[in-house]
């Protein structure tokens, strides 16, 4: 069983760890709020405040929620990053959420639960239909969308890579 949380100090030592297992197997942190770029924590929870609103939030980008996905041990398991509205770029390849799972929790089905929980959180946003994507070649990705009721619309390219643009309905 595992809980989205805001994130807070008190995760801020689990939050660089997850940082570091992603750097290590060579992964892309999705649905991390930029932490992949993030020196520290305390620069990366500045801007996790920053991106919560749209006075606040940094040019280009749209308001975010990041929540970390814990255990009941609340260890962080996961992270999952909702944008609150869609703009052009996420409206062709991003969607409303971006999700990541550290390498030593997957295979346990944390991606299909926050998902779930994640789509509760877009329906308090007043969001209808949630866009969420994946690359083609990552089939579990797609089943975690499909099984949270995701119907696949198209297929776009993104460069060299092929995304799946799924809809669910909330």
């Amino acid at each position: 069983m595992i809980r989205l949380v805001y994130p807070a100090p008190e995760y801020g030592a689990q939050i660089m760890t997850y940082k570091e297992a992603f750097l290590a197997a060579g992964d892309s942190m999705d649905g991390t709020g930029g932490l992949d770029s993030a020196e520290s924590f305390e620069v990366w929870f500045a801007d996790w405040n920053k991106k919560l609103c749209e006075e606040t939030v940094p040019a280009g980008l749209v308001p975010a929620t990041t929540y970390l996905a814990v255990d009941e041990c609340d260890t962080l398991v996961g992270m999952i990053d909702i944008r609150h509205r869609l703009n052009d770029w996420l409206l062709q390849f991003g969607g409303h959420i971006g999700y990541s799972v550290a390498p030593a929790h997957r295979r346990k089905g944390y991606a299909k639960e926050m998902l779930r929980l994640a789509l509760d959180q877009c329906r308090e946003l007043g969001i209808e239909q949630a866009l969420v994507t994946c690359y083609d070649d990552h089939i579990a990705s797609a089943k975690t969308i499909e099984h949270n009721g995701g119907i696949l619309e198209n297929k776009v390219l993104e460069g060299e890579k092929v995304i799946r643009r799924y809809w669910i309905t909330l």
